[in-house]
């Protein structure tokens, strides 16, 4: 082979290699950030009275949610428009009409 091709290959591949380990560099730096910086869930404790109520109050808040959206559905009544009147004047009449003042002019 020749040298330059060699150069380039040689070339390529640090290139290639310098790429990749960036990438590996950057990855372990995410990781180091998100392990120093997350916060970690406290689990209640099951004798803590404040979480229950505080359940409670959530379960109690969604029942009266539901509650009040199904009074007002039932409430609400669906009522259907009446159809406008049918016009003096159909599309069609009105079409023709206006096609023959376009061409003939208006009458005097």
């Amino acid at each position: 082979m020749s040298e330059d091709l060699i150069l380039a290959l040689q070339i390529t591949i640090l290139g290639m290699g310098l790429v990749f380990l960036g990438i590996l560099i950057i990855w372990v730096i995410i990781l180091a950030l998100t392990a120093s910086t997350s916060r970690r869930k406290e689990v209640p404790n099951p004798d803590d009275d404040k979480a229950d109520d505080q359940q409670n109050l959530k379960a109690q808040a969604a029942a009266i949610a539901v509650a009040a959206v199904l009074a007002e559905q039932s409430l609400a009544r669906v009522t259907r428009f009446p159809l406008p009147p049918t016009a003096l004047v159909s599309a069609w009449q009105l079409t023709m009409r206006t096609r023959q003042i376009n061409h003939e002019g208006r009458p005097k």
